[in-house]
């Protein structure tokens, strides 16, 4: 392959156009803002709430950012943007759609792993809000790029044909998705092995050959 996952899912700290607040920053406050709408729910959560577990006023969050629907969408961003690297990543690769796919696939998991509070968090919005209603277009852009290069893969024959494409990419995928919900970042598994494994359970079972 001719991209490297080396780089992949690596934090950034999310652009502001605010400056930060001594002894907070954008950064420190949505890893808490994260933490708790996965706890409580985005609808669920206040910004008393914020407040309270940040130990800061009200005042000092809007400091950062406007309103709560901006802490969510810096936090869905984080998960979106991650995947979309990886996505630019594999459309400039030269190699066969099953190579691109591992890439993709893999890709995917090292974004999981390393940004696991806002994929899990991703996974969990219903469109409710237009945030989240534009954060499900792209995540929905990442899904069809998905099933795309299973279809071509199938068509290589890299892939059994008797599976509907779609259904495929869906199965897949929703292994990569299942990290979200039981990897915490205490763990203790190496992110590139994680990938690997995943990669060779979805394409070659657990099984020992007979």
């Amino acid at each position: 392959m001719t991209a490297t996952l080396a780089a992949v899912g690596r934090t950034r700290a999310p652009a502001s156009s605010r400056r930060g607040r001594p002894g907070y920053d954008i950064e420190s406050l949505l890893k808490v803002a994260v933490s708790v709408f996965n706890e409580k729910g985005f609808d669920g959560t206040s910004m008393e709430d914020l407040s309270r577990r940040l130990g800061i006023s009200k005042s000092g969050i809007y400091h950062h950012v406007s309103s709560k629907d901006e802490l969510l969408e810096l936090a869905l961003n984080r998960a979106l943007d991650g995947l979309a690297e990886v996505v630019d990543n594999t459309r400039q690769m030269q190699a066969s759609a099953i190579e691109r796919l591992e890439y993709l696939v893999k890709g995917s998991v090292l974004v999981l792993v390393r940004r696991t509070p806002f994929v899990r968090l991703l996974l969990r919005v219903h469109g409710n809000t237009a945030v989240e209603r534009r954060a499900l277009a792209r995540r929905r852009e990442f899904d069809h790029f998905g099933a795309d290069l299973v279809d071509q893969a199938a068509g290589d024959g890299a892939v059994l044909p008797r599976i509907n494409p779609a259904i495929t990419a869906k199965l897949l995928f929703g292994l990569v998705n299942s990290v979200s919900e039981w990897f915490t970042p205490q763990s203790k598994l190496d992110a590139e092995r994680m990938a690997d494994a995943i990669w060779q359970v979805a394409f070659s079972g657990i099984g020992q050959p007979a």
